[in-house]
């Protein structure tokens, strides 16, 4: 089995009782919602990348956040119809309390932004697990959030 390992660094958004997720359109986590964030790239801090990516998924510009968790989740993914991958994925996880800029809706796909169709606003209570990925649902669980 192949095994494929991800470290990122990722931004909780709640607001009166809704959390900000994208729409994935690649990966994993394709078709799901997840938390906005990703890669940390090689000499770059946490921080850094949650506020690239934060740009680039979502684009807006975070002013004040703080370190929430940090943990990871693994678990199988059908990669193709004969590819099962082991899947190891990692996260640094901040709560955003301020930011500038009005949240991307929907994103255009290009080779900078590849695996997000957008974001929006989700009613947390109306979240069910089915539509989110693995490490989404840890961190909002660990929120005191009851995911069914």
């Amino acid at each position: 089995m192949k095994e494929y390992k991800q470290l990122g660094a990722y931004g909780i958004i709640v607001k009166d009782g809704q959390i900000l997720l994208i729409k994935k359109s690649g990966g994993p986590y394709d078709g799901k919602l997840d938390l906005p964030g990703g890669t940390i790239e090689f000499c770059e801090r946490p921080e850094q990348a949650l506020k690239r990516e934060l740009i680039e998924e979502v684009g807006i510009e975070i002013e004040k956040y703080e370190l929430f968790d940090a943990d990871s989740v693994s678990f199988e993914w059908q990669f193709k119809e004969e590819v099962l991958v082991k899947v190891h994925h990692t996260g640094i996880f901040y709560k955003v309390f301020e930011f500038k800029n009005d949240i991307k809706k929907e994103v255009e796909i290009d080779s900078i932004n590849d695996d997000s169709l957008g974001a929006e606003f989700f009613e947390i209570n109306k979240l069910k697990k089915e539509q989110l990925s693995q490490i989404a649902i840890l961190e909002l669980e660990k929120m005191g959030y009851d995911i069914r």
